[in-house]
């Protein structure tokens, strides 16, 4: 279920998942099982508000080791084929 995941377009964390949720770029979020619910609930509420899949059932060091990073991570959001770039 994971194993393409680092070959994806994708953000990673909870900020970055939420910019691209609210940008309208996140076509599928994965939010780890055992992050702390009062940091993943907003993203959880603003995926089911913006109609995204999410996906849940994975940690956080298996959701980072999937994404290709070197730490856990709460969130990864699989971004639309537009430019991936986030302007900062």
């Amino acid at each position: 279920m994971l194993e393409g995941l680092a070959a994806k377009d994708k953000v990673t964390g909870l900020k970055q998942t939420r910019r691209a949720l609210n940008a309208g770029r996140a076509q599928r979020v994965y939010l780890a099982c055992d992050a702390d619910p009062w940091l993943t609930e907003p993203v959880r509420a603003l995926c089911a508000q913006l109609r995204v899949t999410v996906e849940e059932g994975h940690t956080m060091e298996a959701l980072g080791r999937a994404a290709g990073i070197s730490v856990g991570t709460a969130a990864v959001a699989l971004l639309t084929k537009q430019n991936s770039v986030f302007p900062e």
